[in-house]
């Protein structure tokens, strides 16, 4: 257990040998991600890429919501582990094992049945509709590997060990992408074959994490037997788990309604602006290593009460995110053009695709603020703060733009700027709440 506690040693040593398989692993899963619009872009057609990338924003709503209480899981299982309580630890663990197969009967039965009526509320085009219909209901039928994945690997992070699922990943996307040219290129089943391929390879992921910690010796090991809802650990969970969940459906629900009014410029601006999202992905990379690097951090050094490395570990993250997102936007501004080839070239696509890119690229290091502020909230026990943030900031100001200037200036570009300015918004309240939350609750511990 020693060797992935993050109480003890050098900070900046250890948040960094977190963040870079996380950062490496989610390159990969990004990488097979994209790979699958770049194959149905161009070895099916531009309807099929507008078709998937449409279904984006419906899929981060439904696997937000119960992602959200694997990452609550973490956060207490993390606590429990810095504590080095291996009895807690082991009832956290398998409650939250519990909860992840119920939320994947409710994920799989939501995603299937509910699909064409939320695409049908989304303004899908006629023309991608049916595409669209039949990519989701496959890639939903495999629900249970897509939360339990999750589940298993947010255990593995909680412990401190980002090194396992960064293996499983690589695996996972190799698999990904030779399963798409099989299906997609060899025999030609369409946008069901991108989706069979994402939930052939995430069933892999998922058995060879869940064999990991089948036969580990720590006390988050897996006991199919002892599989039960602890009260006080679930509702632990739920504490720091609703309130994320809540966060990441209020973003992912107005990025559908966002979604809607881009569905309204046709498919050509889908296929456009879904390619420009897909290659923002591996921008926000060191945004998704980062905020799991530190909520793990701080939730171990406060469950080992241990919070004069907090302080430290906190400034070392935010800094390090926004500054490699400053390099990687600029980069992405520059080279916009090339990047959205990449995916499509009829010159009406990559004009959308470009537009969007170079627009929001400069303002990457806000988002990254606002997404790693979040995960330090969570680990000091404030899973409410950013939920309310990103309800307020990236939900209802989104939302009501469109909603008013919207129905006046039909025009793509609005769609492009409200990203940057609701990620200013964020940051500055985030930047006034953590500087008077740590010198309430950290001042008095290092002096």
């Amino acid at each position: 257990m020693s060797q992935y506690l993050m109480t003890e040693g050098n900070i900046h040593s250890k948040i960094i040998r977190f963040a870079v398989p996380v950062f490496i692993g989610h390159f990969f899963q990004q990488m097979y991600n994209t790979v699958d619009s770049l194959i149905v872009g161009n070895l099916i057609n531009a309807e099929a890429l507008a078709a998937v990338a449409s279904t984006a924003s419906y899929i981060y709503l439904m696997t937000a919501f119960f992602m959200g209480f694997a990452m609550g899981a973490g956060v207490v299982i993390a606590r429990h582990i810095g504590a080095r309580d291996e009895t807690e630890t082991g009832k956290a663990v398998h409650t939250a094992v519990g909860l992840g197969l119920v939320f994947s009967l409710l994920m799989t039965l939501c995603g299937i049945f509910l699909s064409p009526v939320v695409l049908g509320w989304m303004g899908t085009p006629e023309n991608v509709m049916d595409q669209a219909s039949r990519y989701l209901r496959v890639y939903f039928s495999g629900s249970v590997a897509i939360v339990m994945y999750n589940v298993f690997v947010g255990i593995l992070q909680a412990a401190g060990d980002s090194k396992h699922p960064l293996v499983y990943l690589v695996i996972s996307s190799v698999t990904n992408i030779a399963l798409d040219l099989l299906f997609i290129g060899v025999f030609h089943m369409g946008v069901e074959g991108a989706a069979l391929a994402t939930v052939f390879s995430q069933i892999l992921s998922m058995v060879l994490v869940a064999r990991l910690l089948l036969t580990t010796r720590e006390s988050f090991r897996l006991r199919p037997r002892a599989i039960r809802f602890d009260r006080d650990n679930m509702r632990q969970i739920f504490r720091f788990g609703i309130p994320t969940a809540l966060q990441g459906c209020v973003i992912d629900l107005s990025n559908m309604l966002i979604q809607s009014y881009i569905n309204s410029f046709g498919s050509q601006a889908m296929a456009g602006l879904g390619a420009s999202s897909k290659i923002e992905g591996f921008a926000f990379l060191p945004v998704t290593a980062f905020s799991m690097a530190l909520t793990t951090f701080i939730s171990q050094n406060i469950g080992a009460q241990r919070k004069e490395r907090i302080r430290e570990g906190m400034r070392f993250g935010l800094g390090c995110t926004a500054g490699m997102l400053l390099v990687t936007g600029a980069l992405m501004h520059i080279f916009a053009p090339q990047l959205i080839t990449l995916f499509n070239r009829e010159p009406e696509i990559i004009a959308y695709g470009v537009t969007r890119t170079r627009i929001c690229a400069l303002f990457y290091c806000l988002v990254g603020f606002s997404h790693t502020a979040s995960a330090v909230a969570r680990g000091l026990g404030k899973p409410m703060t950013p939920m309310v943030v990103m309800l307020v900031c990236w939900c209802f100001v989104r939302v009501a733009v469109l909603l008013t200037i919207g129905r006046v200036w039909h025009d793509i570009r609005l769609v492009c700027w409200i990203y940057p300015f609701t990620w200013t918004l964020s940051t500055i309240v985030y930047v006034v709440y953590l500087n008077r939350t740590t010198k309430r609750m950290l001042n008095p511990l290092t002096e």
